[in-house]
């Protein structure tokens, strides 16, 4: 019996003594009163992102979950999109589920690239146990659709939303895309192309997709939806009117956006006043694109801002049809904010000299996670100074702004310094959660939010799966319930990393962590040093030894070893380990 249900069970038994009754509930809830779930799922972005985690950035929608729900400190993702969609959807760790590293094939089954079947989904799971499962949004877990599997009709589904428990699913197959004609857009099990191409964006897509399977559902059963927006992923598109809202918002710079947002994180209680900002990537004052570097962190902005509409809208679609407080949101991001820079970097020179095509028509699909040309035609430009935000732009925010998402933390996607894989985590449930506006300190991992679902949701983890035939490896997660009443977890184990060679774990207040396969391990305490600028690791050898032996037997047993996929890092040079990348980790990977 789960923590949960012994409480309300002794709950029960208390009242039924009182009423001089004998009580014998056997559930959790009764069938017709368990919730309904939504995780959210936002891309590329940084810790202190939205506003109830330090942003000036407008969310008021997310900031009113988290005022009537509880805001987790010290939550955590994976490091990159598609680790972290595979630990997330399975409660495994990446490489157990066959996504060690991207959706390319890279060897071993930990490496294989394509969700494998020695794991469920949660979707899997929810649905036996009587759920309606839905999906809105990017997918990432299995290699995209190519243009000779199109034209052969030779398109593997096997891994897609709808092979893998989920009734209904609207999104991209795909870890990228243009948000005006988003490459491998899909409804159900068929490829399409945007709706109303011309006034087509991505982003409000999703919100009216999620919005309409929800006021679509049959209330005889709860549903599970799973709203994976692709904002804030590049390519840096954003429509005028929201734009407009960030005009001049960034023109201070980078520099002055950190410490603004550790004082506003500090004011809210999310981290301790003696937290310090890990060292900055580049001064401002250095920058000769100022303007220009401005309007990158605008669009930026205002593609966060209109995911937070959308957000709005499908808790509006929840209160108007009755589910709103019996429904249990989760929100929560990928990875810390990126850094890359595979096209911004670059001349514009060869761009600039093309040519204007024919218009696609209407019906024609698109599969390009880069597109050359916009539907109707221009040449998609990118490169130092172009400003971003229409179709026929595709830029990213740069490592500048990255790190001021990241504040006050080092590194970024990628890595599993802080910077790389410290996610906010709302949840927000007025049925079930009772606590409000609160602050949960308790470190958790993606990998608890499987056990959390199969708490609430009364289901059941299955030792075999897929026609029976296929053992399931045990869930590796411990259920975050406890922690929504204030309690406290049921961890048994510490928390593990791998990506790239960038190695991690951590234990109780520790974390020992490395940067590249050849990198030496760094020891901090996090209970004193959130923002890793202290190594602690030649004063305590003895504490390396103990985590680097359990980092190691953790990644004996999951796949992890050996680290070959991964190009050879060298050690940290004295900048780098003050929180500078090297220009290298500018390339797209």
């Amino acid at each position: 019996m789960t923590a949960l249900r012994r409480r309300h069970r002794a709950a029960a038994l208390l009242l039924g003594a009182a009423l001089g009754l004998l009580v014998q509930p056997t559930s959790l809830l009764a069938q017709e009163q368990r919730p309904n779930i939504i995780v959210i799922m936002s891309d590329d972005m940084g810790y202190s992102d939205i506003g109830c985690y330090g942003s000036e950035i407008n969310t008021p929608n997310l900031d009113q979950l988290a005022d009537g729900g509880v805001r987790f400190t010290q939550f955590y993702n994976t490091g990159r999109c598609c680790p972290t969609r595979a630990s997330l959807l399975t409660g495994l760790y990446p490489h157990q589920a066959g996504m060690g590293w991207m959706t390319t094939f890279q060897g071993p089954d930990a490496y294989a690239g394509d969700l494998n079947r020695r794991c469920v989904t949660l979707a899997e799971v929810l649905k036996t146990a009587g759920y309606n499962t839905y999906m809105v949004g990017k997918w990432h877990v299995t290699p995209p659709p190519n243009q000779a599997q199109v034209d052969e009709d030779k398109v593997p589904r096997h891994n897609w939303p709808l092979s893998r428990g989920f009734d209904r699913f609207y999104g991209t197959i795909a870890g990228a895309g243009s948000f005006y004609d988003p490459g491998t857009l899909v409804r159900d099990n068929q490829l399409i192309a945007p709706e109303s191409p011309k006034d087509f964006y991505y982003t409000d897509a999703l919100s009216e997709n999620a919005s309409q399977m929800i006021r679509d559902h049959k209330r005889e059963k709860p549903f599970f939806m799973y709203l994976a927006y692709t904002a804030a992923h590049w390519p840096l598109h954003a429509k005028p009117v929201d734009i407009a809202k960030y005009d001049g918002k960034y023109d201070e710079g980078w520099d002055k956006l950190r410490e603004t947002r550790l004082a506003r994180i500090k004011e809210l209680g999310l981290l301790a006043d003696d937290v310090a900002l890990a060292p900055n990537v580049r001064d401002w004052s250095d920058e000769e694109r100022k303007e220009w570097q401005a309007s990158r962190m605008e669009v930026y902005a205002a593609m966060i801002d209109s995911m937070d509409q959308g957000i709005g809208r499908v808790v509006r679609t929840l209160r108007n049809t009755g589910q709103f407080d019996n429904t249990l949101i989760l929100y929560l991001q990928d990875n810390g904010a990126c850094q890359e820079e595979g096209r911004s970097n670059k001349a514009r020179k060869l761009r600039e000299k093309m040519e204007p095509i024919e218009p696609k028509a209407d019906d024609a699909l698109q599969l390009a996670i880069v597109p050359e040309y916009t539907r109707d035609g221009q040449p998609v430009q990118w490169g130092r100074g172009v400003v971003p935000g229409p179709a026929n732009t595709y830029m990213e925010v740069g490592r500048e702004w990255a790190n001021a998402s990241n504040t006050p933390f080092r590194l970024f996607k990628h890595y599993v310094h802080e910077g790389g894989i410290a996610t906010p985590l709302i949840a927000h449930w007025p049925r079930g959660i009772k606590r409000q506006g609160e602050l949960e300190p308790q470190p958790g991992h993606l990998v608890d939010i499987m056990a959390t679902l199969v708490e609430v949701g009364q289901a059941e983890y299955p030792k075999k799966f897929h026609e029976g035939d296929v053992d399931i490896l045990p869930v590796e997660g411990t259920s975050l319930v406890p922690a929504f009443a204030g309690e406290k977890l049921d961890r048994k184990t510490p928390i593990f990393w791998e990506h790239e060679g960038n190695r991690a774990v951590r234990d109780g207040d520790w974390k020992l962590v490395a940067r590249g396969a050849k990198g030496r391990w760094q020891l901090y305490n996090l209970a004193k040093d959130r923002s890793e600028l202290n190594d602690l690791a030649e004063e305590e050898p003895g504490k390396v030894t103990e985590l680097s032996g359990a980092w190691s037997a953790w990644a004996g047993r999951a796949g992890v070893l050996p680290l070959t996929p991964y190009w050879p890092e060298p050690e940290e040079s004295s900048a780098q380990k003050q929180g500078a990348a090297p220009r290298k980790d500018s390339i797209v990977r």
